[in-house]
Parts: structure tokens; sequence; C-alpha cells
């Protein structure tokens, strides 16, 4: 923007209890020749009797970089030289050379917020009059067309409706990283097209998302192009595998993620969105269409994407992030990749060892009783009733784990005919191999009730689960 090649320039605005009390000063100034251009952002007739540059649309505000008003910029060979933001007396005569400037004010008071820093405002002028540093085509859509009914017409959603990615929104979502719009996080299955973070702040407004969610999108979505998790397969399989993220840390409480009544289920805006957009990112980067490149023969609703926050609540469960190697006190994101689930209901059990067994038997029961080996994987989600029979038999996360999979033993003839009851003695098949049986707690404290989340292939030819911590 231009400035004076010689003299003063102030910006303010009348809804300014600071600026209204200066502005007999502002006319003073401009009689001396002092004051050669006053731009007002809220109304082009204030101060009165002035000439006065209306500064509404908040371009020159948003040039001068204006967080407070009044603003009194001093301009020589047509460059800012200095300036002064609220009032003080003694800043003001030494800016304008008038010595006896502002004698009968008080001696300092401080401005008012500009309108330029608004909450969403600087996004918004920006995108108006800044570089955005976005590189991403723009689809403009006149009215009267609707561009929820564009973006489905050109078939970037999941079947839902999304949010129209605008260049303000995109540039909010931006603000939760430090990383650039331009920085590459890497291939997005199944067609390997590169994902930026600008494609992944993109889809993460259309999946609903808030800035503050986006780092936890981001190391999600890291997780998620780990060639152990094998994205890929997930993405293609007839088994209809979707992303599932656990979240650990303080991240989940401050983003206000759902731990407790229904944390499975809708209701809440992070659980909701958060593993959605990387379902979106493998529709419109990857481009993993039902009965294209995914060739799911059923799917199931978690194809959606589905998210919760582990309940961390009681010091004596180990969160699932720690038992992965997070340092405690730190954020993190496990995806796991599933086919559906299922809920698990012993209403009459009270004791340890008596769950532990039921709760074998369900396990047992995944995919098909007679399966067993290992090569397939399981998470099983324990209700805050189920977990309070166990912590107040003594039992932690470890000893759960270590009976659930020797409960799910069996002899090879017990698979042959489908026994689900836990085998006793020598030569027992497992059901489940290293690290394809997962612990998870989540839900409400009313209810005997667990959820098992179907994986898919695991081991070295399958999905494996992988944690990643999330940085800001």
């Amino acid at each position: 923007m231009e400035l004076p090649q010689d003299g003063l320039l102030l910006v303010l605005k009348e809804d300014c209890e600071t600026c209204r009390m200066i502005a007999p000063l502002a006319a003073e100034l401009e009689q001396r020749g002092l004051l050669k251009a006053t731009h007002s952002q809220d109304n082009p007739a204030f101060p009165s009797g002035m000439a006065v540059i209306d500064d509404s649309g908040l371009e020159t505000s948003f040039g001068l970089d204006i967080e407070t008003v009044p603003t009194l910029i001093r301009c020589e060979g047509g460059a800012e030289t200095g300036r002064v933001i609220g009032w003080h007396r003694g800043e003001w005569q030494n800016l304008t050379g008038v010595n006896d400037l502002g004698v009968d004010l008080p001696a300092e008071r401080p401005g008012c917020g500009s309108l330029s820093v608004s909450p969403g405002m600087a996004e918004e002028l920006q995108v108006s009059f800044g570089e955005t540093g976005l590189n991403a085509r723009e689809v403009d859509v006149d009215f009267p067309n609707d561009p929820i009914e564009q973006m489905f017409d050109r078939g970037w959603t999941d079947g839902l409706p999304v949010v129209p990615p605008s260049p303000t929104r995109v540039l909010r979502m931006l603000q939760g990283t430090s990383l650039a719009p331009d920085h590459v996080l890497g291939p997005i299955p199944p067609s390997g097209e590169i994902c930026t973070v600008e494609k992944a702040a993109i889809n993460a407004v259309m999946a609903g998302c808030r800035p503050e969610y986006f780092p936890v999108v981001l190391a999600a979505l890291d997780a998620a192009m780990d060639p152990d998790f094998a994205w890929q397969g997930l993405m293609s399989t007839t088994m209809g595998a979707g992303v599932c993220v656990v979240v650990n840390g303080p991240v989940a409480r401050r983003i206000g993620m759902n731990n407790q009544h229904g944390a499975l289920g809708h209701g809440n805006r992070a659980n909701a969105t958060i593993a959605r957009a990387l379902q979106l990112l493998v529709i419109n980067l990857g481009g993993a269409l039902p009965g294209g490149t995914d060739r799911s023969t059923h799917g199931h609703p978690g194809k959606f994407g589905m998210a919760f926050a582990e309940d961390e609540s009681d010091d004596a469960w180990q969160p699932l992030a720690q038992s992965r190697g997070i340092a405690p006190g730190k954020s993190a994101v496990t995806v796991f990749g599933f086919c559906g689930t299922s809920i698990n209901n012993t209403e009459t059990l009270r004791d340890a060892d008596d769950l532990t067994l039921s709760l074998a038997m369900c396990l047992n029961s995944l995919y098909h009783p007679q399966h067993a080996g290992g090569g397939i994987a399981g998470m099983l989600v324990l209700s805050g009733e189920y977990w309070r029979i166990y912590r107040e038999a003594g039992w932690d996360r470890d000893r759960i784990e270590q009976a659930l999979l020797e409960h799910t033993q069996r002899a090879a003839a017990a698979v042959e005919t489908g026994e689900t009851s836990p085998g006793k003695g020598d030569n027992l098949v497992p059901k489940f191999g290293p690290g394809d049986l997962v612990l998870a707690r989540t839900g409400s404290n009313a209810g005997l009730f667990s959820t098992i989340i179907h994986g898919w292939g695991s081991g070295p030819r399958g999905s494996q689960p992988v944690t990643r911590e999330i940085v800001p």
C-alpha cells in the first residue's frame, strides 16, 4: 500500500473510547499539516470535520499490520519510521514533534483491538489482500448453484455432505500446525498421489474438523502412511477395511474428545471428523471409490472413519500409547485397520477370572470360531464396569492381556469343530499372533459391555497397529 511521502498516518475506529478521546488531537494535527491520512475502520465520518479515508474493508489496517487502535505512524520518504500504539502523551509528543500535544488528557490510555484482528478476520483479509501460500486449484461456484451439491456432483464426498473448503477455511485449518502448506507428507493409497499439508488441510476442512484437531489428523495420517499399516491393502481389500484412530494424552481433553457415553458412536465433533479426514483423503487423492479401487464386498459404517479417546482417568490403567512406547504425559495416536465391530454383554459376571473366560470365548469367535493360528487382529475395548472388576481384583493391562492370550488358545480339534471355550493341556493353537490383540479402555461406567473391533489381516503380510506422537 502507498504511505504518505512525509507526515503522519492515523488508524482508528469510532467504537473505541481511546480513539474518541484523541479525536480532537487528530483534528489539531491535521490542521497543523502534520497528519496526512486518517483511516477509520468503522465510520468514514469519524472523526467529524476531517478528511477521513474509509477503511471499513480493512485493507489499510491489514497492510500496516494494525493490531490496536489508535495507531499513529510517522512516514519519511514514503516509508514508516515509527509508530505509537494506543495513547501515551510522551510518545505522541516525541513522534509528532509537538511538545504540548494532549497536555489536558490523561498521561496514557490503552487502545482497543483492531477490527482486522477480530476472530476469523485475519484469514479473510489474507485471502483478500495478502499472499496465502496456497497452491490448490480454486473452483468457483456461482449462484444459484449450491457448493455442497456441486461437491456431491464432482465425487468429492464420502456420501455425506462436506464443508466447502474455501481458502479462508483452509488458512484457518493451517493455523493448527507449524508445517508449511507445501510440506510433503507422502503418498496416499491406492493411487499414490502425493499429499501436502495443504491438501490434508483441505480434506480436514471438508470432514468438519476444527483447526485444533489438525495436529491429530496429521499424526494419524503419518501413522497410516507407515508401510507396516498397509493402508494400500486396507483400502482395496474385499473385506471392507477402514481406519480406527485411538487418541491418548492431553490433546484428547484439550479438543474435547469423547471417552464416555457413546465414545464409539455419534455426537462428538472431534470423534466424528478426525478419522473421516483420512477417509476423504483416500477418496479425493487416492481415488478409493467403491467398485473402483475400493473393492469392499459389503463395507461397514466404520468406513466413514472411527476415532475415540481412551479413558485415562484411572492411573492404574496404562494408556494404549504408553504401552506402545510413548512417554507419559505425551499425546499420541494409534491407527488400527478394522472391518467392523461387535458388542459383547455379560451381565452376571463379577469375577476377573470368569470375566476373562467369557471375553476369551467372544474373541475366539472373531471372524470365525474355526479360525486360529494368528494372521488376524482384534482390539478389545473395555467399558468402565469391566475395568472396575479387573481393577478391584488387582489386575492391570499386562495381566489382562496375558490372561486373554492364554485363554484364547485351543486344541486343534476344538478349533476344527468351532469350540470357543479355552483349551487345556499342551499343543494348543493360539487365536492371535504376537501383537495382534490390542486392549483399549473407553466408554461410560454404566453397563457390563465390551466391544471387539475386528481387525484386518495381521503380521508382515497384513496391517499392524502404528503409533505416532502428536506434535504441533
